[in-house]
Parts: C-alpha cells; sequence; structure tokens
C-alpha cells in the first residue's frame, strides 16, 4: 500500500494542463464517459481549470512519483440566479489506477469545499452502462433522479445518461449566495482538501 503521505489532493494549476488532458483522454477516444468527441489538449485543460477556480474547486490527486492520477471539479448547474445554490460534479482517473479509491477522495474533499461555500445541492452524470461509476456515487451518497433517454449520441449508438442528486447542506429559507473560491481561507481549504485523503488505498 502507498503511505498517505505519498499521495495527495491540492487544487489544480494551469500548468497541470497537459496532466490533466492524459488523465482525460480515455473517456474521450476510448468510450462515452464522455460526450465530447474530441481529447482538449493541454492548453485547452489548462484553460478550462483556470475559468472554473474563479469561482469553484478543481481538485487533483496527485501520486509522489507518478503524478496527477485523477481530478474532480464542479461546475453550475444552471445559469438562472434561483439556481446558485446548485452545481454540477465530474471526476475522472487515469485509466491505469482504477477501484483505488481516488475518485471516492477527490468527491469528498470537493463536497467539503463546496459546503463551505455556500451550495446546497451536487448533481452528476452518468452515461450508461456504468456499474461502477454508478457504485462510486451512490457510495458518496448520491441519489438517482431519473434518466434522460437516448441523450447523446456518439460511437454509431445513441445513449441514455443517469442523474443523481446529493444534498450537501440544509435547504434553509433565507440563504446567503454562495461564495466564490477565493474568498476561502487557505487554512479553510487546506482542512477540507485533507479530509479526502484517508479514503485512499492505492497500490504499488
Amino acid at each position: 500500500m502507498v503511505a498517505v503521505a505519498e499521495a495527495r489532493i491540492r487544487l489544480a494549476t494551469p500548468d497541470d494542463g497537459a496532466a490533466l488532458a492524459a488523465v482525460y483522454r480515455s473517456a474521450v477516444v476510448e468510450s462515452v464517459i464522455s460526450f465530447e468527441y474530441e481529447p482538449p489538449d493541454g492548453p485547452v485543460m489548462a484553460s478550462r481549470v483556470v475559468g472554473t477556480l474563479c469561482r469553484l474547486p478543481w481538485l487533483v490527486c496527485e501520486l509522489a512519483g507518478r503524478g496527477v492520477i485523477g481530478y474532480a471539479y464542479a461546475g453550475p448547474h444552471r445559469e438562472r440566479a434561483a439556481y446558485q445554490w446548485s452545481v454540477d460534479v465530474s471526476a475522472y482517473v487515469h485509466e491505469d489506477i482504477r477501484r483505488a479509491g481516488v475518485a471516492r477522495a477527490l468527491y469528498i474533499s470537493l463536497f467539503a469545499i463546496l459546503v463551505m461555500q455556500g451550495f446546497r445541492n451536487a448533481f452528476a452524470g452518468v452515461t450508461l452502462p456504468n456499474d461502477a461509476s454508478v457504485g462510486l456515487h451512490r457510495a458518496v451518497g448520491f441519489t438517482p433522479i431519473g434518466i434522460y433517454r437516448g441523450v447523446g449520441y456518439k460511437l454509431g449508438s445513441w445513449h441514455d445518461v443517469a442523474w443523481f442528486e446529493r444534498q450537501l447542506a440544509g435547504r434553509d429559507l433565507a440563504p446567503a449566495p454562495p461564495v466564490s473560491l477565493p474568498q476561502l481561507t487557505t487554512t479553510d481549504i487546506e482542512a477540507a482538501l485533507a479530509v479526502g485523503v484517508p479514503h485512499l488505498h492505492l497500490s504499488r
């Protein structure tokens, strides 16, 4: 087993662009996990990181001697003002490192930051069939809410997407607007990042 000290979860930076592209590539070119047709390169992924971090978290899991092995991020659920307390979330892990708790650990840290920011709900879509991803989302507290039938066409077929929801915090009747990520203190962010690490169970 890999010692916890050899793995960490941190905020992504634009310098991670190439590593993020490498993690994401197989989900685009070899499967229907992602509905993108062309795998984005390093500069494109770097620009996505920059665009996300101005308000929302984008996390990476980094293993000593290996580099970035997975990532998770949040995006707006919808643009209308009443949706501002809800986010969509996604997690991807390098194809060589699966079932090692990486996505789970990233999600746990991601949720901790989102709660600090004041978000109430997280939503995630999973292209079907994908038992591993469905199991992951159930394991971290998501519940199924419905299926978009034949919503995406890729690799010669139409595909269903199952949607899941997870309540992050109580839905009080006078919620303050969520704060942007840069408004959190470094101490608070570091504490949130640390909560996911114990859920890693990587092996050489």
